[in-house]
């Protein structure tokens, strides 16, 4: 079972394995038609798409975040037509260094499915390797996935805001700097981030050819950032939950299991302007 990565050599003799299950998470935040569109035009030979504004998105009010997880019962529906079952293993990728098939990895294992991992390297190492590619969008394969949801995996507004200032809690902003100092904000309506919160930009995380660094490079980088602070007692956010899920990867990888996502994330914090909101670059 592979629960964190897979290497691309490794995809590439499952490709007709029935039970690897293949996803194409393909998005971009400022253009809801681009994931789509690229499955339409090339994905990984047997991959089906996973639409993260459709299918990973549950009802939004305009006060919860831009991604707010859907019910699980809606999820078992999504993952169930796609082919996920028990003990299937799911392979997740994107163009975009795990920022949306990382929320694919968490929600499955939110929803109790660990064998589900993020390709290493994700959509352009497996171009640049010259990998089978294709237009053809593969037959469904119906299966029943029953969720199991895991909610010591998230947290809630509440409990961000009920721990503010505590020694209890630790929030890690995976956001761009210049967008969690409050110099630019291209997505949400206000700049800057949570107090107290770190930064670790979630692409950090990454080598240059889109693979993760060593387990010894991330652990000893969430050491410098995170201290003796135990990984139970970390929270990552970013601005809507999807891709602060990279740091998630990237804690596990490092054998710091036990970090949770708060879901909402800068998006649903700054809707209530009742909450503290901090800029510049001093947490």
């Amino acid at each position: 079972m592979y629960d964190k990565i897979v290497s691309s050599a490794e995809l590439a003799t499952h490709l007709t394995d029935p039970e690897w299950i293949i996803l194409d998470c393909q998005h971009d935040l400022l253009n809801h038609a681009f994931g789509r569109e690229a499955y339409a035009r090339e994905h990984i030979t047997g991959a089906h798409f996973v639409a993260m504004e459709g299918d990973m998105a549950g009802t939004k009010t305009g006060r919860n975040g831009r991604h707010p997880l859907p019910a699980p019962g809606a999820l078992e529906t999504v993952f169930g037509r796609l082919g996920v079952s028990a003990g299937r293993q799911v392979v997740v990728y994107d163009g975009s260094q795990n920022n949306y098939a990382g929320r694919v990895w968490w929600t499955l294992r939110w929803l109790g499915h660990h064998a589900v991992a993020v390709l290493d390297g994700g959509l352009g190492k497996w171009k640049a390797e010259g990998r089978a590619l294709t237009a053809q969008v593969p037959l469904p394969r119906a299966a029943v996935f029953t969720a199991r949801p895991d909610d010591s995996r998230k947290v809630e507004v509440a409990a961000i805001v009920a721990n503010l200032g505590k020694p209890g809690m630790t929030v890690v902003d995976a956001r761009a700097a210049e967008r969690y100092s409050g110099k630019a904000e291209p997505i949400d309506p206000v700049a800057g981030h949570i107090p107290g919160a770190l930064l670790r930009f979630g692409k950090d995380n990454i080598r240059p050819d889109g693979t993760y660094k060593s387990a010894a490079e991330l652990k000893a980088e969430f050491a410098q950032l995170l201290g003796n602070t135990p990984p139970e007692q970390v929270v990552h956010q970013c601005g809507s939950g999807v891709s602060a899920c990279n740091n998630l990867i990237a804690m596990e990888l490092a054998g710091l299991s036990g970090a949770k996502l708060y879901v909402g994330s800068w998006s649903e914090w700054c809707a209530d302007p009742a909450r503290p909101v901090v800029t510049g670059m001093t947490p």
